[in-house]
């Protein structure tokens, strides 16, 4: 087994040509022809992930955000970045990234929210302009069998989310039946949601201006960032499970959100 072999799987489930224009994904660390020992899902990479792959013996981390985004000038212990690079490097743990690849097919980041929702019907909210075939493009938008409440749709995502907080505009008088989504930061996708007709649109890192997009025709709820992507390591962890089902592929047990709420 080589770290080509799971790299071939990730990437039949999320192309790379499927990123973003600002994106950073595939082997940001290591070699593909290397035999891989085990893999590490994630959602960050951290130090304390590079020593978790150590102690597990496995030489292969997958994680959603990449490690190295933008261009780094200079590898220094001195940051977070450089840090975790350097011992990546030194414990020959090879780093794989699959970000808004997987965020771009429904079937990944967004259909797992719908899943974990129960909503039905989901489809993609903005196909991609110029990809030929159905669930390819940015958010997703699915249906409540039954209709709810304000008060008990956001109940529903606090409960099925594990999340003491979520910031959101006020409620409408009407029930909530239609539900957009998108994982991460997705205040980009505001407007398409209330064309959409969605009742309630469901992101992550929306500043203040943007809450009034919602223009009070719909509950725009923010759950957080990592909140809204933390079952991405399940995902990924499924699918190659399924794909080498006698082989370590192993889920971080780290904790990397770096945001706590005081309450």
């Amino acid at each position: 087994m080589t770290i080509g072999s799971i790299i071939n799987v990730l990437e039949t489930v999320a192309p790379p040509s499927l990123q973003e224009s600002y994106d950073n994904v595939g082997l940001l660390i290591g070699t593909s022809a290397d035999p891989c020992t085990g893999v590490l899902v994630t959602l960050d990479v951290t130090e304390a992930v590079v020593d978790e792959a150590v102690a597990k013996k496995a030489n292969l981390i997958v994680a959603h955000h990449p490690l190295i985004f933008g261009g780094l000038k200079r590898i220094s212990p001195n940051d977070h970045v450089g840090a975790t690079v350097i011992r990546a490097i030194r414990d020959g743990i090879a780093v794989y990234a699959i970000h808004t690849n997987l965020d771009n097919v429904l079937e990944g980041v967004n259909g797992m929210m719908a899943e974990k929702l129960g909503l039905i019907h989901t489809k993609v909210l903005v196909p991609k302009l110029g990809i030929v075939g159905e669930g390819i493009g940015s958010g997703a938008i699915g249906e409540w069998e039954v209709t709810k409440s304000p008060e008990e749709a956001l109940n529903l995502v606090k409960e099925r989310f594990g999340l003491r907080v979520i910031r959101h505009t006020p409620f409408l008088q009407r029930p909530v039946k239609r539900v957009a989504l998108c994982g991460g930061a997705g205040s980009f996708l505001i407007s398409n949601a209330l064309h959409a007709g969605a009742d309630l649109y469901i992101t992550a890192d929306v500043k203040y201006h943007e809450f009034f997009g919602a223009e009070g025709r719909m509950i725009l709820a923010d759950i957080g960032h990592f909140e809204s992507e933390q079952f991405t390591s399940d995902l990924l962890f499924g699918r190659l499970r399924e794909k080498f089902p006698n082989f370590a592929v192993l889920k971080s047990t780290v904790e990397t959100n770096p945001i706590k709420y005081f309450i």
